[in-house]
């Protein structure tokens, strides 16, 4: 009983520390820490975003993102929401559904994206990370002028 309840508590801590992956994503995008973000992915992760662009590893992700979106910090919000993850030992797969929030002219919240990421995460030095991190947009972009 002792080893199924260990069991049952190390796959309840991995499912938490991948959604939590999924929280601090969005967070250090919205805050714009990309440097964190980049931390976020496997040493030989990528993200592929579409138009964005695509990189693999921390450091080309980062520079990715900073040059992509500096100064865009405090002007969106993402909401993160019904992650389905499938938990296999060190790695799972999962898909996520993003909204990104942005502000209008006249300070009301609008919703300008809706989409979802499919992604490979897996355990790197005890750590949960993005292996391949991959966007797709349900609903197209309008950011408030």
């Amino acid at each position: 009983m002792g080893d199924d309840v260990a069991a049952r508590l190390a796959r309840l801590e991995d499912l938490e520390a991948i959604r939590q992956l999924f929280v601090d994503y969005g967070f250090y995008l919205d805050h714009g820490d990309f440097d964190a973000y980049g931390r976020l992915f496997a040493d030989d992760g990528e993200v592929l975003l579409g138009p964005i662009g695509r990189a693999t590893g921390p450091a080309a992700i980062t520079e990715l993102m900073s040059k992509t979106l500096s100064g865009r910090q405090g002007h969106s919000y993402h909401v993160i929401c019904n992650p389905v993850i499938q938990l296999d030992g060190d790695r799972a797969t999962t898909d996520v559904t993003w909204v990104v929030v942005t502000r209008t002219e006249a300070g009301t919240p609008a919703v300008t994206m809706l989409g979802r990421h499919r992604d490979v995460v897996v355990r790197q030095r005890g750590e949960w990370k993005f292996a391949r991190r991959e966007g797709h947009v349900d609903l197209p972009s309008r950011y408030p002028s």
